[in-house]
């Protein structure tokens, strides 16, 4: 018998023969993820397991055999971390889906990977109780991709990313072992933080198959509003004024006017077809505090030139102002072939100046690029809009985000905020890291996974 039907025999004698994929239209699905443009690969075999047994049989066996395995939740992240590796086994963990208890007494809750970020807020929501973390595609994205990118989101500003709310973990290691990792202590400082070492390592430390995540109360009241701008350094600016009046919103995000007319095509919603710049402004806690905060952001939008400030009257309303920044890329994508989105971070001070060089940098190479993202936490998403098949328009495109990212790094930033590095950003990783930090993160991978079989190819260039 040879590899191509022995490995997935043993896989299926694990998971059952209907969650051991084998087809070709099987294998391409799994091929790919959200990002554009991607070299992809078909995985030899997609798995399904159900538990944690299940998935520590899986990397016993992938260990014994060499065999790479990719671990992979909805497929919605933009770097390439959950992209197949020649000859691999992708893991996926969507059957894994069940939230496991919700502790109202302790404010935490227990969930496995496969747990879409939406279906995990509104079931604590019902409860009076709120998990923050928020990212773009939270109506399909998994708890455990999240953890895996350390995921970001709307209200990442006031509230965190992904890793601020992980209390604790269980792991399978490389070698089919189990670990757990933190508990619901609020304090816990014995021995290494093994939680935060997992969050953010994109699936090449270890398998994530329960995540312990921390809960706070439900706010007692949102606001919401939109600021329009004729300039976008002016929106970036009023970001920079907010955070200096020592006010924190919830969410504080940009767009600029490319974003906010395809936003305008796509949704129709309405928007000012001829600004230059839009923000989305949330602010919440005690009803009686947020009147007073809203019109203290409003005065400082108006000493900036604001043409237009609409503050929502309920939370249909918000909601509809809220979707013109969550349908952004979206929009964007229709515009060309190829949308190419980035991640980069920078001080909030500094948003001024980074808007500003994406601005010249897009020109430089005569590329299309729009602007938008979560300016309040300083990270912003630079996107090229472009068309694959043009070898030297991509090219260009290529060389502006190079010049992007060297940017941020010269603003004290980082390459990326939320997205991880996965395939897309390895060559860039060393400038930020130094050789130091490179070759320290290079010891613990071969320590935890000597053989090289978690995503390999990933995170690292070798």
């Amino acid at each position: 018998m040879d590899k191509i039907e022995y490995i997935p025999k043993k896989l299926a004698e694990i998971v059952g023969e209907q969650n051991c994929l084998t087809s070709l239209e099987d294998r391409i699905v799994y091929a790919f993820d959200a990002r554009a443009p991607a070299e992809d690969q078909l995985p030899l075999v997609v798995v399904l397991p159900s538990s944690t047994e299940e998935v520590s049989q899986i990397l016993k066996f992938a260990n014994q055999e060499r065999i790479p395995v990719v671990a992979r939740g909805s497929g919605t992240g933009l770097a390439g971390a959950a992209v197949p590796s020649a000859g691999c086994i992708v893991l996926s963990t969507t059957r894994m889906d069940r939230i496991l208890e919700i502790d109202t007494a302790n404010l935490t809750a227990l969930v496995e990977p496969g747990v879409r970020n939406g279906q995990l807020a509104t079931a604590v929501e019902a409860l009076g109780l709120f998990y923050p973390p928020d990212p773009g595609t939270m109506a399909i994205s998994t708890i455990g991709g999240n953890v895996n990118t350390n995921a970001g989101g709307l209200r990442g500003l006031k509230y965190g990313v992904t890793g601020d709310f992980v209390s604790g973990l269980e792991v399978v290691l490389a070698n089919g072992d189990i670990l757990h990792t933190g508990g619901k202590c609020k304090k816990d400082v014995a021995g290494y933080n093994l939680t935060s070492l997992f969050v953010g390592s994109e699936g090449t430390l270890g398998i994530v198959t329960q995540i312990l995540l921390r809960l706070l109360p439900l706010p007692e009241a949102r606001r919401t509003a939109t600021a329009f701008f004729k300039e976008i350094e002016s929106a970036a600016q009023v970001v920079a004024d907010i955070i200096a009046a020592r006010i924190i919103p919830v969410t504080l995000e940009i767009l600029d006017d490319m974003s906010i007319q395809c936003v305008d095509d796509y949704a129709h919603l309405g928007l000012p077809r001829d600004a230059g710049a839009m923000l989305l402004i949330e602010v919440d806690g005690p009803a009686s505090q947020l009147d007073v905060e809203i019109a203290q952001i409003t005065a400082i939008c108006q000493k900036n030139a604001a043409t237009h400030i609409e503050v929502a009257k309920d939370e249909a309303h918000a909601e509809r102002l809220k979707a013109a920044r969550r349908t952004t890329l979206a929009a964007l994508a229709r515009r060309r072939p190829t949308t190419i989105l980035e991640d980069v971070t920078v001080p909030r001070s500094r948003i001024p100046d980074m808007v500003k060089r994406i601005r010249e940098i897009s020109h430089k190479y005569q590329v299309e690029m729009a602007i938008f993202g979560h300016a309040g936490d300083g990270n912003l998403h630079p996107t090229g809009m472009t068309d694959a098949r043009d070898e030297e328009e991509l090219g260009r495109v290529e060389k502006a985000f190079a010049e992007i990212y060297q940017a941020a790094l010269e603003m004290g930033g980082t390459i990326t905020g939320e997205h991880g590095i996965g395939t897309k950003k390895r060559r860039f990783l060393p400038a930020l890291a130094g050789t130091v930090g490179m070759q320290t993160m290079m010891s613990i991978k071969k320590a935890l996974d000597p053989n090289n079989i978690l995503n390999p190819g990933k995170i690292f260039l070798t």
